[in-house]
């Protein structure tokens, strides 16, 4: 097994651990408003945990809100409140490996096209049989190479 296979199946590993967060929905204030509001704590008492203003504290709440904090904020914030930031990648797809074939597939008819018409041309024209075995073929050798290409 190659190295690339390798972190690839380390990476899978660690990201299905997150699929099932894609489907908790945020709180609409933001997380550290509706956690700081859950343990009664008042502005002021997290501003205290942070060594900031309250006024800081609600800036970081809106900016949270509205998707504009920094990790670096949401993580002191999360410290202050004695807790850790969690955070990945959940693929659409349901799995890197997923998304890899899709890509993989997409590149590989691209070239098979490419190739194919070329032989059309020339009077060398393929079968459908020929065809997707090529592209299956070349689906194997893209996931092995991850070419840069395959990004584009």
């Amino acid at each position: 097994m190659d190295k690339k296979k390798i972190q690839l199946d380390q990476l899978e590993s660690k990201v299905k651990r997150f699929s099932h967060a894609q489907e908790l929905p945020n709180p609409p204030t933001g997380w550290i408003r509706a956690i700081r509001l859950a343990f009664g704590m008042s502005l002021q008492q997290l501003a205290n945990k942070l060594k900031m203003t309250k006024q800081s504290v609600q800036e970081i709440e809106m900016r949270e809100k509205e998707g504009s904090i920094t990790l670096r904020s949401l993580r002191e914030t999360a410290r202050a409140l004695d807790m850790e930031l969690v955070y990945g990648f959940v693929p659409k797809d349901g799995s890197l490996e997923n998304y890899l074939d899709i890509k993989a597939r997409s590149l590989a008819e691209k070239i098979v096209s490419r190739t194919s018409n070329t032989m059309k041309l020339e009077d060398q024209e393929n079968t459908k049989q020929q065809l997707k075995k090529a592209i299956e073929e070349r689906i194997i050798i893209i996931k092995r190479e991850l070419p840069k290409a395959l990004w584009d």
